[in-house]
Order: C-alpha cells, then structure tokens, then sequence
C-alpha cells in the first residue's frame, strides 16, 4: 500500500454520525453486544473478520468481552442456501449465548451475478430474515465485494448489480445493509495502487479483511470508525489504519446519507 497516502480523502461533514434517514428506516437494534456473522471464507480469511470486529466493538462498549459475545459460523464455498440458520439462532446453540441482538448475513460471492442465482438469493434472505426476526433478533445484510483481476468472473462496474441486489432485498426485508462492496470499491477507485485482496481475486487479504471489519463496527453501531486504536497488534501499519478507517467511514457515509 506504498505510496498511495499523497491523497487524503476529505471527511464527509456528517463522518462522526451515520445514522441518516434511510439507515433508520431498517429495524435495527441499538448499540447491539451479542453479535453472529454468517457466511462463507469471506469471513474467515485474515484471521476471521469477526475477531477484528470484536476488538473494535471492546473500544467502544463498556465492560465488553467480545470473545464471548461475538461469534461466527462460516461454510468454504457457502451462499445463503446452505446455512441452517435457524438452527444457529437457537437459545445457546453456540456456546452459551440465549440469543443474538443481530445476525449477518454474508452471501455467496457469485449470487448477485446471474438473474437466476439472484432470484435464488432472494428467496433465501427473505427466509432467514423472517426466521431471525421470529426469533427477537435484528437481522444485516453484509454486502459482498465484487471480484478483481485475475478472477475469471471479474467484470468491471461488478459492484452496481451487487449493491442494487443487496439494497433491494434489504428494504423488501427492513434488514440493514452493511456496505462492505463499496468500501472496496471506493478504495480501488480512489487508490490505485492499494490492494485488498488475494492474488486469487476473490478473497480479502488482512487489509481487506480489516476494512471489512471498520465497515462493519461503522454500520451497525452508527459510529464512524476513524480513531480506533486496533490495529492487529501491529500488523496493520499507522499509515494503513488511518487510510482504511477513512474508506469504511466515507463508504458508510455515502451509503447511509446519499441513498441508492
């Protein structure tokens, strides 16, 4: 990530604030502490997003374990399909939590793609959202990145079929959506030269995987991330926290603020 830091980004006047009029019309839960991610390896590489997250949630909740509250249920290769959610939110199915304030959900990356695979997402978001909601828990849509160079499916402006699918089935479900696609978008967009994923083109490296997680903490605790201290004991450069703090936070912004 050398020599990408010349350009700042200018903050956004609403940065320490996300909680705009389109985010409140989602049913979402306040300052939640119980916390499960759903997903595939997306969520698992980088030493798991969910324990980048956790550290990030301990910062900003008083008298927070993170490891105990925080937990993630993850499937190689998975879209929304194959996961038995409602299994998975039942009363201390995982460890000895009684129930979840919040679910994520993070679908398979290729279902976005084709109209037969995104009427296919559809129906199972709405079918776990339902099931999530029934049980007292808010529900989040975590919104998958588009593929780069050298994936075979990459195609360039990937990322507006993935951000219209997951906007509309998150208002057709009142599921908050957590813009993790744009961060990345915007960041290849406005650093060239930056790199968050694998040489695989589908998978986030550790920086990948750390803004993941700033856009996560942005989105759900309403909160921008600019000023966390966490940095993975190290492993993730001054220069890179501040840079990837800022993306989550303008992508939070102009998601939450500017509307789709």
């Amino acid at each position: 990530m050398k020599n990408i830091y010349k350009t700042f980004f200018v903050l956004l006047i609403f940065s320490n604030s996300l909680v705009s009029q389109q985010a409140e019309e989602f049913d979402k839960p306040d300052q939640p502490r119980t916390i499960l991610f759903i997903g595939n390896s997306y969520l698992y590489y980088g030493d798991s997003l969910h324990n980048h997250f956790k550290r990030m949630a301990e910062e900003h909740l008083v008298d927070y374990d993170g490891a105990a509250s925080v937990k993630s249920a993850t499937i190689g290769g998975a879209r929304l399909k194959h996961h038995d959610v409602e299994r998975l939110i039942k009363p201390k199915e995982i460890s000895s939590i009684k129930k979840f304030d919040l679910i994520i959900l993070q679908g398979g990356s290729s279902e976005p793609l084709t109209e037969e695979n995104r009427k296919e997402f559809s129906y199972y978001a709405k079918k776990h959202v339902e099931s999530i909601q029934l049980s007292g828990s808010k529900a989040a849509l975590y919104m998958t990145h588009a593929f780069v160079k050298p994936h075979k499916d990459f195609e360039a402006n990937q990322i507006k079929i993935i951000n219209d699918i997951y906007t509309k089935v998150g208002k057709d479900n009142n599921a908050l959506v957590i813009p993790v696609g744009l961060a990345f978008d915007i960041a290849y967009n406005e650093f060239p030269g930056i790199k968050l994923h694998h040489d695989d083109g589908t998978h986030p490296n550790l920086q990948g995987t750390y803004l993941a997680a700033c856009t996560v903490f942005a989105s759900i605790y309403g909160k921008s991330p600019i000023g966390l201290e966490y940095d993975y004991y190290g492993a993730i450069s001054e220069k890179d926290k501040i840079l990837l703090q800022q993306i989550a936070d303008k992508a939070t912004s102009k998601y939450f603020y500017e509307g789709n």
